[in-house]
């Protein structure tokens, strides 16, 4: 149970409720922390990393997951300066920093100093979601990947991977992990595709779902296959099928200068509600 301390303290399996209660004041935007919050129960066993609360008068207020990716929730000013130099005393173990704009640039404002330069910094990643079934069709031919998929979904995967991030996901021995991730993926029905005579011309997977909303990553048509509108129908397609079997709410962030890109997704039926920025180390 929270306690009526006043300031900052990792946070365990008995803290969950409130964490959840926090990430549902903004439960499209929070649904990464949410998903891992559910996923883990706050086990540091599962986590890889802590989650750190702030209480103001023993009530949980904001919260920050620091494992692969450092992620604020709902964080103060106050919140963000103790989450910073709980960050700073340590060795930095996060790939990326992501969240809402103007939280992640006041983090990194204190951060910088201890854990800069950035490889990356990406401040305007516009924030789409959608709750509607999309007006254009989908893409027939798009469905859940399986298992005889991996072989030639794999490729496509570390494609996308490299172009979005700039550098391989298998760098440094990291091919086994990543692989492991992508049949993750398909073994959750959580990645979608469609695939001709051996290559994938479209692919998409959910990140992370709760409740409330599902978060979708990993978009991607091979250049080649590029203005065929494959994207539109395939996340019309991908749409379709996550808000009849995953969640409510359809969500994504997005490149502001992915121009092909954030049309297919308007096409689609998204909606800009929120501007999200990464860090890139």
């Amino acid at each position: 149970m929270l306690g009526t301390q006043h300031g900052l303290r990792l946070l365990g399996r008995s803290d969950l409720p409130a964490m959840l209660e926090l990430a549902a004041r903004d439960p499209v935007v929070n649904v990464f922390v949410d998903y891992r919050s559910r996923l883990t129960q706050l086990d540091p066993r599962w986590l890889g990393g802590e989650v750190w609360g702030y209480q103001v008068r023993g009530r949980l207020v904001s919260a920050c997951h620091s494992a692969a990716n450092l992620v604020p929730v709902q964080a103060s000013d106050e919140a963000l300066a103790a989450f910073a130099d709980r960050a700073a005393a340590q060795r930095r173990r996060c790939a990326t920093i992501v969240g809402p704009t103007q939280t992640v640039a006041r983090l990194w404002a204190h951060l910088e100093p201890h854990w800069g330069p950035a490889r990356e910094l990406r401040w305007d990643q516009p924030h789409l979601q959608t709750g509607s079934v999309p007006e254009v069709p989908g893409d027939p031919l798009v469905r859940r990947s399986e298992r005889a998929d991996l072989e030639v979904l794999y490729p496509a995967c570390v494609a996308m991977y490299t172009e979005e991030v700039g550098v391989s996901p298998e760098e440094g021995g990291g091919a086994d992990l990543y692989r492991a991730r992508t049949a993750q993926l398909v073994a959750k029905g959580w990645s979608f595709s469609r695939i001709e005579r051996g290559e994938v011309v479209f692919k998409a997977e959910v990140a992370a779902a709760s409740p409330y909303a599902c978060q979708i990553q990993g978009v991607y048509v091979p250049p080649h296959r590029r203005g065929e509108g494959l994207a539109t129908a395939g996340m019309a397609a991908v749409v379709r099928l996550a808000l009849r079997e995953i969640a409510p709410v359809v969500s994504l962030y997005v490149n502001a200068h992915n121009v092909g890109a954030r049309r297919a997704y308007e096409r689609a039926g998204f909606e800009q509600t929120a501007t999200f920025a990464t860090i890139m180390f």
